[in-house]
């Protein structure tokens, strides 16, 4: 008979004690430990045998000096969305497992089918959540290609991998971790100990069959990743698929990658054929205006190697009922009030007594410090209610003290302004050491204060 064994979990960061207690003395978070029955059936190896359908477990890695690894021959599946692979890196690397997560309808199901669909190799597609119907209705909505795409529903973790083993697919996509359910576990699906021993079994599979495993994740009420912060720690990439539904822009993230840069962006159009991969955000993050507005100021901005260039919005009113307002929607609230500091004591303007609006056109969230000069722009654009010509755009972070300090690829930046036709950019005049401006059509123009800053765009 199998030994039951109840033990007490943390949902926020995957510690055990034997007991229930108040305080995690791992993470210091209250009121996290839930309890979760374990029964200890069989091994490691003997899961293993479950799909494998062998018994000799002597069979496995052996100890390699390192100088006889070779290196540099990383296998990776090239998919036809671009962004896709720019987010992971180049591509889908062969034996990685891929964690993507993103609220409820974002479209995560519709981005993993649509790649399964796309792809020019043999896909499993998993769903436990939706039937076989269903999932050929979506299919045929997006997609009119024919496809070597399988579906399975089913939620047994050893019958998914027996069915993986036989079939021998080039990518596999889980739908999602949450539903799936380990027979070797005596717990709900989508608690943290099936949570955790379903991701472990996929991983295993995926590093001894070297077959890249995308697995769809739930989140929390909190933006994070439902289940055990374990998690995230097994997969080799966490991509975080974000936007408002009211917005037709979908942002595709890197929280984590292993085998590429944490800083690359894919941006998608929800339409009704499906995503739509988005080649040049910047002509979308800018609104077309039939005349010029106080208050909007573009800004050049860099997400991971791509330059864009996207519209501040800013809206400086009376306070009507005494105590100002501040509101900031895609960017950091706080450092808004950094910023209205800055411009009341250095600048002397006076925002004291005035509500403060600030909006990022498009509905994507920017943390780029570079868009500092833009959103100052914008600030006292409206506050003097004269507007900033709609060919001029900014690149500088504003410090304590009212300068504009330098910020990183600046060339990049001028030459995206450049491409997109605009006439002048202002940035930092710390930032023109080495640049040639004769290589430029724009006119560049460095500043050093807000002050300077003033003089040029109002008086």
């Amino acid at each position: 008979m199998a030994k039951i064994k109840k033990i007490f979990i943390c949902a926020n960061c995957g510690s055990e004690s034997p007991k229930w207690v108040g305080q995690c003395p791992s993470c210091g978070e209250w009121n996290t430990y839930r309890e979760e029955v374990i029964s200890k059936e069989t091994t490691q190896e003997e899961k293993r045998r479950a799909w494998k359908g062998t018994s000799d477990g002597r069979s496995g890695p052996k100890p390699v000096l390192l100088e006889e690894i070779v290196a540099g021959n990383t296998q990776r599946l090239i998919t036809p969305d671009k962004e896709l692979n720019r987010v992971l890196g180049g591509g889908i690397v062969s034996g990685s497992l891929i964690l993507i997560g993103g609220q409820p309808g974002i479209g995560k199901s519709t981005l993993m089918l649509q790649v399964a669909l796309s792809v020019n190799a043999k896909v499993l597609y998993v769903s436990g959540e939706e039937s076989e119907e269903q999932i050929k209705m979506r299919a045929d909505r997006i997609s009119d290609k024919k496809s070597d795409c399988y579906i399975l529903t089913e939620t047994n973790t050893t019958k998914i991998l027996t069915h993986s083993q036989e079939l021998g697919p080039d990518m596999i996509v889980i739908d999602s971790i949450q539903t799936l359910a380990s027979p070797h576990i005596e717990s709900t699906p989508g608690s943290i100990s099936q949570v955790r021993e379903c991701a472990g079994e996929l991983q295993r599979f995926a590093k001894e069959t070297n077959i890249p495993v995308f697995i769809i994740g739930h989140i929390t009420k909190d933006g994070s990743i439902a289940g055990p912060k374990l998690l995230e720690h097994i997969v080799d990439a966490v991509l975080q698929f974000e936007g408002d539904q009211h917005y037709t822009y979908r942002v595709l993230r890197t929280l984590k990658n292993r085998f590429g840069s944490t800083d690359e962006l894919g941006i998608y159009e929800m339409q009704s054929v499906g995503l739509r991969e988005v080649s040049n955000p910047s002509e979308l993050l800018i609104s077309q205006k039939d005349e010029d507005l106080s208050g909007s100021a573009i800004a050049a901005t860099m997400e991971g190697m791509r330059p864009m260039l996207i519209e501040t919005q800013a809206l400086v009113s009376k306070a009507v009922y005494g105590t100002p307002q501040r509101s900031a929607t895609g960017f950091d609230l706080r450092r808004l009030s950094m910023l209205l500091a800055v411009l009341e004591k250095r600048g002397g303007f006076a925002f004291g007594q005035n509500d403060v609006f600030l909006n990022i056109a498009g509905g994507i969230r920017v943390d780029d410090p570079a868009i500092d000069l833009a959103i100052v722009s914008a600030l006292i654009s409206s506050l003097e209610d004269i507007a900033i010509p709609d060919k001029y755009c900014f690149a500088g972070e504003v410090g304590l003290s009212g300068e504009i300090r330098a910020v990183n690829r600046i060339e990049q930046r001028i030459q995206e302004a450049d491409r997109l036709g605009f006439r002048q950019i202002f940035i930092s005049k710390y930032n023109i050491k080495g640049l040639d401006f004769s290589r430029y059509k724009i006119q560049v123009k460095p500043i050093g204060k807000i002050e300077e800053l003033y003089k040029a765009l109002f008086e």
